[in-house]
C-alpha cells in the first residue's frame, strides 16, 4: 500500500479510532494485555452475521439450500458450535474434523466427508459416522465398498480450468490434484448403483476466494448438466448438488466484497438453465473463508525494529502463527492496534521470529514509526490462520479468544513448553563423568 492509499475497512464490530482498534467499543489492547500475544481475537457477532447474510441471499433462490461449514478453515470447537447454533452443517476433510463436528451437535445427515487420497482408517471413520462420502477419484469406490456401504455417495467433479481467484489458487484443471472427469464419475455411480446404492449427490469445487459473481453462473451450469447426466446414467435423481466453496472476501485495499445476492442468482439461474428445477435437489455450499475470515484479528507486539532501508519491524507472531503470507504470498492488512501515532509513515517489512527468510507477514507497508511493545493487528485472519499454525522452531502456538458485547472468553489456551513435549518419552538424565 502506498502513502495515501485507502486501507481495507474493518468489518463491524471492529473499528478504528482514538484508542486504536476496538471491538464492541472496547480497545483490543485490553484483551492483548489480559491474554498476551500473539492472540487470535474472533468477534462472535461477525460470524453469526456472515451466516445470516449468506442464507438470506441463497434461500429465496433455492428453497432447499443448505450451508455446510468447511471445518478446515477454522476447526476450533467453539467456532464450530457457534456455526451449528446458526444452523450450519459441516464439510469435513479428516476424521478429527468429523469428531469435532459431531461433538458440536451437527447431525450426520448434515455432514459431508470429502476424501482426498484417504487411508482406510479415514474412510472407515466416515462410514462409522454415517456420513455422505464424497470421493475425489471414482477408482476409490471399490475400496470404499469393501469397508462398508455409505449412506450417500457423491464424486468430486473437476470442471476444467476456471477462475483462479484473488490469491491465484487453482483447484481444477489438468494440473490439479483434485477431482475427476464426469465420464469417470459416471462409471463410479453405475458401479455403486449395481451394488444396491440408490442415494447419490454430486460435487465440484469452483476455486478459491472468488470475488466475481458471474463465475458462479458457470458453476451452476456445470452442476446442472452433470446432474442430468448422473440421473440418466443411473436412473436415480441426485439428492444434492454441492457447489463447493470459493466464496471470496476482500483482503487488499480497494477489493470489493462479493455481492452475495447476485452470486446466488447467478448460480441458481445456471442450474435452472440446465433444466434443474428449484427444490429438485438440495443445493449445498461449503463456505469456510466467507463465514470466519473477517471475524478475526491476529494481535501481535513489536519486539524489535531494525532501521533500513529496508525497514524491518519484528513481531512475536510469524509464519508459525499465520502461514498464509509465507505459503503463497497472501495479503493481510496491518493496523496499528494501539493509540495512533503521528508522524511520517515509512515503507516497512513486518517479520516474525522464525529462522527463515520467508518469515514475512507483510511487505512494503507504510506504517508510522514503531517501537518495541507497540501492538499491531493483522486483519481478516480467521480462515486458515490458527488452523495452519505450527510449532516450528519449537514455539508454542497462540491463544484464541471469542469476543461478544458481554466480554471475552478463552477458547484455546496458549501452549506451554510442556505441550511441546506431549508424546515424547522421558529421557534418562545424563550421567556425570566417570
Amino acid at each position: 500500500m502506498t502513502p495515501g492509499e485507502e486501507r481495507t475497512a474493518l468489518p463491524e464490530p471492529f473499528a478504528t479510532g482514538p484508542d486504536g482498534v476496538t471491538v464492541h467499543g472496547r480497545p483490543v489492547a485490553e484483551w492483548a494485555g489480559r491474554f498476551g500475544t500473539p492472540l487470535y481475537l474472533t468477534a462472535e457477532h461477525r460470524v453469526r452475521e456472515n451466516v445470516r447474510r449468506l442464507r438470506a441471499a441463497f434461500a429465496p433462490c433455492w428453497p432447499t439450500y443448505r450451508i455446510l461449514y468447511a471445518v478446515k478453515a477454522n476447526s476450533n470447537p467453539a467456532i464450530v458450535r457457534l456455526l451449528r447454533e446458526e444452523g450450519c452443517g459441516a464439510d469435513c476433510s479428516s476424521a478429527a474434523e468429523i469428531r469435532i463436528a459431531r461433538e458440536a451437535g451437527v447431525p450426520a445427515a448434515e455432514m459431508l466427508y470429502t476424501a482426498a487420497y484417504p487411508s482406510d482408517g479415514e474412510l472407515g471413520a466416515a462410514l462409522d459416522a454415517g456420513l455422505a462420502i464424497n470421493l475425489d477419484d471414482p477408482a476409490l469406490v471399490e475400496r470404499l465398498f469393501r469397508l462398508g456401504q455409505p449412506s450417500r455417495l457423491s464424486f468430486r467433479l473437476n470442471p476444467g480450468p476456471t477462475e483462479a481467484g484473488a490469491e491465484g489458487l487453482r483447484f481444477s484443471g489438468r494440473q490439479s490434484k483434485f477431482g475427476s472427469s464426469l465420464g469417470a464419475a459416471l462409471r463410479g455411480y453405475r458401479w455403486a448403483r449395481d451394488r444396491g446404492l440408490r442415494r447419490f449427490g454430486l460435487h465440484t469445487m469452483p476455486g478459491s476466494n472468488i470475488l466475481k459473481p458471474r463465475h458462479f453462473g458457470g458453476v451452476g451450469r456445470f452442476l446442472g448438466r452433470a446432474a442430468r447426466r448422473v440421473a440418466r446414467a443411473t436412473g436415480v435423481a441426485p439428492e444434492f448438488a454441492d457447489a463447493g466453496g470459493g466464496l471470496g472476501v476482500p483482503y487488499r485495499p480497494r477489493e470489493r466484497p462479493l455481492d452475495l445476492n447476485r452470486t446466488a442468482r447467478e448460480l441458481t439461474d445456471g442450474l435452472r438453465r440446465e433444466g434443474s428445477p428449484a427444490g429438485g435437489f438440495e443445493l449445498w455450499n461449503e463456505p469456510g473463508r466467507l463465514l470466519v475470515a473477517d471475524s478475526t484479528l491476529l494481535l501481535t507486539r513489536v519486539t524489535h525494529v531494525k532501521p533500513g532501508p529496508p525497514n524491518f519491524v519484528g513481531v512475536d507472531a510469524g509464519m508459525h502463527t499465520l502461514l498464509r503470507p509465507a505459503l503463497y504470498g497472501a495479503y493481510h492488512e496491518v493496523y496499528v492496534a494501539g493509540a495512533p501515532r503521528s508522524g511520517p509513515r515509512r515503507r516497512t517489512i513486518v517479520t516474525g521470529p522464525i529462522c527463515e527468510n520467508t518469515d514475512v507477514l507483510a511487505r512494503g507497508r507504510y506504517l508510522p514509526e514503531l517501537r518495541p511493545g507497540d501492538l499491531l493487528a493483522l486483519g481478516t485472519a480467521g480462515a486458515y490462520g490458527f488452523a495452519m499454525a505450527s510449532q516450528y522452531n519449537t514455539r508454542p502456538r497462540p491463544a484464541e479468544i471469542l469476543v461478544s458485547p458481554r466480554g471475552a472468553r478463552l477458547i484455546r489456551r496458549r501452549e506451554t513448553f510442556e505441550d511441546l513435549l506431549v508424546g515424547v518419552p522421558a529421557s534418562p538424565r545424563p550421567r556425570g563423568r566417570p
